[in-house]
């Protein structure tokens, strides 16, 4: 069984930074591609941005381009999504998942972490 761990969310102010990372419970990042997700209270959960197998592909939300990052180490076993000029409405809950057949959508992925939460004060 796939289990997936993040960590890094927090409380933050607009404009700043975070860093959140997956942890992949098994030496088999490498066949995966991977994504991220986030849902706010009373929202439906939103693709953020997906990474390929290999990293050589990136997928991002049109509310995040140019401002979000992801990234894979596959020897490590982790997924990180980078998050820079934070604003209130990327507040919510940020999931990871993996190996999905289509990057976009989240019946498409077969496992899912936990979430971390992300709250931004304006």
């Amino acid at each position: 069984q796939v289990q997936l761990v993040e960590s890094g969310g927090g409380l933050v102010q607009a404009g700043g930074s975070l860093r959140l990372s997956c942890a992949v419970s098994q030496r088999i990042l490498k066949l995966y591609g991977m994504g991220w997700f986030r849902q706010a209270p009373g929202k439906e959960r939103e693709f953020v941005a997906a990474i390929s197998e290999s990293g050589e592909r990136t997928y991002y939300g049109d509310s995040v381009k140019g401002r979000f990052h992801i990234s894979r180490d596959n020897p490590k076993n982790t997924v990180a999504l980078q998050m820079n000029s934070l604003r209130p409405e990327d507040a919510g809950v940020y999931y990871c998942a993996a190996q999905p057949t289509d990057y976009y959508y989240t019946d498409r992925y077969n496992y899912w972490g936990q979430g971390t939460q992300v709250t931004v004060s304006s």
